[in-house]
């Protein structure tokens, strides 16, 4: 499993949070905010400037389990929620073998 993580923040605002939260993944940064909305579909605010999250749990063949779509600032994936679906699914694979 890899967990890896994209922002639309400038390099310095990206290290902040990787030092606040004490992650210890790959974060990209700089992503261009409109590129970004039109490629994932994730919804732009255009009066402020910020892209709403988005995330996403993809299967090892690269198709995605889970997408999420936030419109606000609630409705983010939760790392503990992702963990049980990751392993829930890992349990799943292993009854059919």
């Amino acid at each position: 499993m890899a967990v890896v993580a994209a922002s639309t923040d400038p390099l310095d605002k990206a290290r902040e949070t990787v030092q606040e939260q004490a992650l210890t993944f790959s974060v990209g940064y700089d992503l261009p905010l409109r590129e970004t909305a039109a490629t994932l579909g994730c919804f732009y605010d255009s009066k402020r400037g910020v892209l709403h999250a988005t995330g996403f749990v993809v299967r090892p063949d690269r198709t995605i389990a889970v997408g999420q779509y936030s419109s606000g600032p609630i409705g983010r994936l939760v790392w503990q929620d992702v963990i049980g679906l990751v392993q829930f699914y890992k349990r799943q694979a292993a009854q059919k073998r």
